[in-house]
């Protein structure tokens, strides 16, 4: 493919669709953690840019030399989505729950669920090296990192809309993440069969 007009288009436009999940993760994220400050807000939003960016390169690699083995594979992504997005969700459910603490005493989203959060939402983007399995290496690192890209300001708004929400719905919060987080995974899961 050409690096013209079309090429940037459609990077950005792939990175809009793959960053829906990270989106509304990140509106939980700010919903369960309202106090988090802006450097903090960036990390968050850097992991799972990271991600994904990294995951449709892997599905790319994956297409150029072991393609068979990655086809396999395939089958249990919907499953890994449901089974690490249910978890941290049922954990946020738990805690909202549980908990009716303020800001400062309110446990934040840990690095551990941040990588989780990262991998779930990310994972489907694996197949996406199959989409652009015809382009040179290059091109298919600048159109991974125009979609990281992407999913970082996506990431970022989802993050400050929730916590805006947080602030205002306060214990009710955690609940709502975590139901938000569970829906995600499930529909992961359904979409995948349709």
């Amino acid at each position: 493919m050409e690096l013209g007009f079309a090429f940037f288009f459609n990077s950005i436009l792939l990175g809009v669709g793959l960053a829906m999940d990270a989106f509304s993760v990140s509106l939980a994220n700010g919903l369960n953690e309202p106090c988090m400050k802006k450097c903090k807000m960036a990390g968050v939003a850097g992991i799972f840019s990271a991600f994904q960016f990294a995951m449709p390169m892997i599905g790319w690699i994956c297409v150029s030399t072991i393609a068979q083995y990655f086809k396999a594979f395939e089958k249990c992504i919907p499953w890994i989505a449901l089974g690490l997005l249910g978890y941290i969700g049922g954990k946020m459910l738990y805690e909202g729950i549980t908990n009716k603490e303020s800001c400062e005493e309110k446990p934040s989203v840990g690095l551990t669920a941040l990588l989780v959060q990262g991998v779930a939402t990310s994972i489907d983007a694996l197949s996406v090296g199959f989409t652009i399995a015809e382009y040179n290496w290059l091109e298919a690192i600048l159109a991974c990192l125009l979609i990281g890209i992407v999913t970082f300001f996506i990431c970022f708004a989802g993050i400050y809309i929730g916590k805006k929400a947080g602030t205002k719905l306060a214990g009710k919060a955690g609940i709502f993440g975590g139901a938000i987080l569970i829906f995600i995974g499930l529909e992961i899961f359904i979409t995948s069969w349709f």
